[in-house]
């Protein structure tokens, strides 16, 4: 399958320094809550073919697909989408903090220390922490496959 999405989830407007500036503004989970909803609504949405039971994400409250593949520069890049708004704006966290990194770089980094720094995790129910993590898993999954 042949994908032609952007060389970022977000093209070039949505940047881990500004979710970092964004997310460190809000004052409250509420407002978290709807940097969360804006999030979902800026990533964009897969065509139904690239939402395939090999790419559908198990363990997730909502229905979630992401896939990846390996650039010609050896980077990753991602691609994702989910039916649930707060489940799409915690995937866009995920898909910003995994783009552009080598397989290696994306298997040992630290994929839940983004949603601590900017205060998510300590308010999500554990179902949605079990989600973040299978997002993570699946994130890593795709790196193994690529990793030499």
């Amino acid at each position: 399958m042949t994908h032609t999405f952007p060389a970022n989830p977000f093209g070039h407007t949505i940047r881990r320094e500004q979710l970092t500036e964004t997310f460190s503004a809000c004052r409250s989970w509420e407002e978290k809550y709807r940097q969360l909803v804006m999030l979902a609504r800026q990533l964009p949405a897969l065509p139904p073919e690239s939402k395939g039971e090999e790419t559908e994400i198990k363990g997730c409250e909502n229905r979630v697909w992401l896939d990846g593949t390996l650039s010609s520069d050896g980077t990753l890049h991602f691609w994702g989408d989910s039916d649930g708004r707060i489940v799409k704006g915690l995937l866009a966290i995920l898909l910003t903090e995994a783009e552009g990194l080598t397989p290696a770089a994306l298997l040992s980094a630290d994929l839940s220390a983004a949603y601590e720094q900017y205060g998510l995790s300590a308010q999500l129910s554990q179902s949605r922490q079990n989600g973040i993590q299978a997002l993570i898993d699946a994130a890593r999954a795709i790196a193994q496959r690529f990793s030499a």
